[in-house]
């Protein structure tokens, strides 16, 4: 298993370079950096728009800019943003752990979720509460991401306003006060509910209507009925031998939903002002900071890798059969 995980990583290593630079060719394609100052009225003297372009390096051609860039990636330096008093790697490293405990929790609730619902529906075939949590699963995935958190944003408004006390807080991570302790914790958990419910409820649905398909073919197989057959107690058919199968398929598209969650993050924080990975991207794609897209989407597509090499080696352990050669 592990000469199977430092292959991957290795193979990752190409594709990583490859998209990197591609990301970073459609970026110098996407504006001009200097086009902040260009707007400005006056615009700025000509030595002043030269000393900014030569800061980006913008005077450089397209293949050394990337490797000059890449070559400050490897040593921790994500690259001059456009605006000249933020550190980009110490940006993306301060954002990246307010995403994360939004992306890592939305993940957790909607994969209990969605194995509970998708196995008591599958049990359950064509039950009423078979047929409602279809209904449901369907409704959310009918819903926009943006419109969700909306009007999740607004139902906690409504609620503070009719109980008269701030019971679920609205307004996003910017505004966390810097106290310790206790207070900290809740404030941090009151930001929370709304922004985790509206990115897990998306993923809940799409997941649970594969966890119950999935289901369904493994009690349907005939190692499960052997398994009926030969008397073993009804829990341990259903958890040792059909939901360890079953869970094969979720754990690839959970992997492969990665990116699509990291996207819908990015709208979920920008509706609910939360100050993470998403909201420094947008930022910086108004300012044509090429440098911090580029890094934004580098980092991201690490985390999508290393979550896909966590989905392979998983597939081992639901299933012995599974083997690495």
């Amino acid at each position: 298993m592990l000469m199977y995980a430092v292959r991957r990583v290795v193979i990752s290593i190409p594709i990583l370079l490859v998209s990197s630079f591609i990301v970073f060719w459609l970026g110098t394609l996407s504006g001009n950096p200097l086009t902040p100052l260009l707007l400005r009225n006056p615009p700025p003297p000509q030595n002043v728009l030269d000393a900014e372009a030569a800061r980006l390096n913008l005077d450089q051609p397209l293949l050394p800019r990337y490797l000059s860039w890449l070559g400050g990636v490897l040593r921790g330096d994500f690259g001059p943003s456009v605006v000249s008093t933020q550190v980009i790697g110490d940006e993306l490293a301060a954002r990246f752990w307010v995403t994360m405990r939004l992306v890592i929790l939305a993940m957790v609730i909607a994969l209990v979720l969605a194995v509970a619902v998708g196995v008591w529906t599958a049990v359950r075939q064509y039950s009423r509460s078979d047929y409602a949590a279809t209904f449901l699963g369907f409704l959310f995935l009918a819903m926009p991401s943006f419109w969700l958190a909306i009007l999740l944003k607004q139902g906690g408004i409504d609620v503070n306003n009719i109980l008269g006390v701030q019971l679920i807080s609205t307004i996003g991570a910017e505004s966390i006060p810097p106290e310790q302790g206790l207070a900290r914790v809740v404030d941090i958990a009151g930001h929370l509910v709304l922004p985790t419910i509206a990115l897990a409820l998306i993923s809940y649905a799409s997941w649970s209507r594969f966890t119950r398909a999935s289901m369904l073919e493994t009690l349907n197989s005939d190692y499960v009925r052997l398994a009926r057959a030969k008397g073993l107690p009804r829990r341990t058919v259903m958890v040792r031998h059909a939901l360890r199968t079953a869970l094969i398929p979720l754990t690839t598209v959970t992997a492969l939903d990665m990116a699509a969650i990291l996207g819908g993050a990015v709208v979920t924080e920008r509706v609910f002002q939360w100050r993470g990975l998403g909201d420094f991207l947008l930022e910086s794609i108004k300012l044509y900071d090429t440098y911090a897209v580029a890094s934004w989407l580098l980092v991201t597509a690490v985390i999508v890798i290393a979550f896909n090499l966590v989905a392979d080696l998983l597939y081992g352990v639901l299933d012995p059969r599974i083997r690495y050669a």
